[in-house]
């Protein structure tokens, strides 16, 4: 089992970066390999569409995926919404029922309305969400703050083991018999006439 940690942040081994690597930590110490892909300015600098046919490639030789962004202006950043915005749409990423989560790193606020964000990629392919005990956020304005933000620490363990756990409850449903869902063709109400 694998999951893909995206690492939305502009600094590839900043705030971000520490945080999924305390979810990759956990995630291995349940028996689950991990990889972080750095997202960075790729998106925003024209090199977009290789991003995400590597990010395709990725995902789909994962179980996983857990996107994580810094928060610039109480949302997202740039870089991770263009690149979901493409991922997304990609016919050929195979994310439905795909266990995903979202993890925002502040140094004060707009967590909340980035992690909604963020998760409304994940509702609308039919990816079951991962939760952990609290939302899944770290603040501190360096690696090292994160790291003696205690809750947010505890937070990110735990959502790495429940993905481990979903993950393996998933696996251990196929090897009984349990088929997934089929995908129904998809009804769009336009509501102008």
């Amino acid at each position: 089992m694998k999951v893909i940690l995206f690492n939305g942040s502009r600094r590839e081994h900043g705030c971000t970066y520490t945080a999924l690597n305390i979810i990759a930590k956990a995630l291995k110490e349940n028996g689950v390999d991990s990889e972080i892909f750095f997202i960075g300015e790729r998106a925003v600098n024209g090199d977009v569409d290789k991003l995400v046919e590597e990010a395709v490639e990725a995902v789909n030789g994962a179980d996983g995926i857990v996107v994580g962004t810094p928060v610039y202006y109480a949302s997202p950043s740039g870089e991770v919404v263009s690149f979901l915005d493409r991922l997304f749409i990609s016919p050929k990423a195979n994310l439905r029922l795909k266990p995903a989560a979202a993890i925002a790193s502040a140094r004060r606020a707009g967590t909340t309305a980035s992690i909604d964000m963020l998760l409304k990629y994940f509702t609308i392919k039919e990816m079951p969400v991962v939760s952990s005990r609290y939302w899944p956020m770290v603040h501190g304005n360096s690696p090292e703050e994160v790291l003696k933000d205690e809750e947010g620490v505890q937070i990110m363990e735990v959502l790495g083991r429940n993905m481990a756990w979903l993950l393996k409850s998933i696996e251990a449903g196929k090897a009984a018999g349990i088929a997934a869902p089929e995908p129904v063709k998809q009804i769009k109400t336009n509501f102008i006439k």
